[in-house]
C-alpha cells in the first residue's frame, strides 16, 4: 500500500528524515558520480534525492504513482513531477539513462508490472537503483519511518526480483 506523498514530505522535513536523506544521497552519489547529459527518472517519492542530480542531468523527472499522490517539485520553479499509473509510465521506450525507485518497490501492488515499465523506458546502457527497506534493518522496524511501511526486502530478494524481471 502506497504511503501518501504528504506524509513522506513531512517525514523528510524532520531531523530524522533529513539525516536519512543525507545518508542515502551520499550512497547515491557514490554509485552515480557523473550523470552529466543523462535523462533521469524517479519513481515513487524520489524528489528528496533527484535534486542531487538535477544540476548536471539533461532531464530530471519525478513520476509519482496515483495512489501515492503528487506534490509540486521543485519548489518555486516550473514543475518536474507527473502523476502516473505505475503500470503505464508516460515515457518513450529507452528514454531514461538512470532510474531511481524510492518509496516504490515496497509499496507497489503491481510490482512486476511497474518493473516491466521501468525496464521498457530504460536505455540500453541504463542503470536502476532501488532504495527499499532492508528486512533486517533498523529503519524497517521504526514505526515513524516510511521505511517501516510496505514490504521489506533482503538483498537476495531484491536481486532475485530484478533478475526475474529481466534486469
Amino acid at each position: 500500500m502506497w504511503m501518501d506523498a504528504v506524509d513522506l514530505r513531512e517525514f523528510y522535513a524532520t531531523p530524522t528524515g533529513r539525516m536519512a536523506q543525507r545518508v542515502v544521497r551520499q550512497h547515491l552519489r557514490e554509485m552515480w558520480p557523473d550523470v552529466a547529459g543523462m535523462n533521469m527518472l524517479g519513481v515513487g517519492y524520489s524528489t528528496p534525492y533527484l535534486g542531487l542530480f538535477r544540476p548536471e542531468a539533461s532531464r530530471t523527472v519525478a513520476a509519482m504513482p496515483a495512489r501515492q499522490g503528487v506534490l509540486h517539485w521543485p519548489p518555486g520553479e516550473p514543475g518536474l513531477t507527473t502523476l502516473v499509473n505505475e503500470r503505464e509510465l508516460p515515457f518513450a521506450d529507452f528514454s531514461m539513462d538512470r532510474v531511481l525507485l524510492i518509496h516504490a518497490v515496497e509499496s507497489s501492488e503491481r510490482l512486476r508490472s511497474m518493473l516491466r515499465e521501468v525496464w521498457r523506458v530504460l536505455s540500453d546502457s541504463g542503470r536502476v537503483i532501488i532504495v527499499a527497506p532492508n528486512r533486517r534493518g533498523l529503519w524497517a522496524r521504526l514505526e515513524f519511518s516510511p521505511f517501516a511501511h510496505g514490504q521489506p526486502y533482503s538483498p537476495t530478494q531484491l536481486s532475485r526480483l530484478l533478475r526475474d524481471n529481466m534486469f
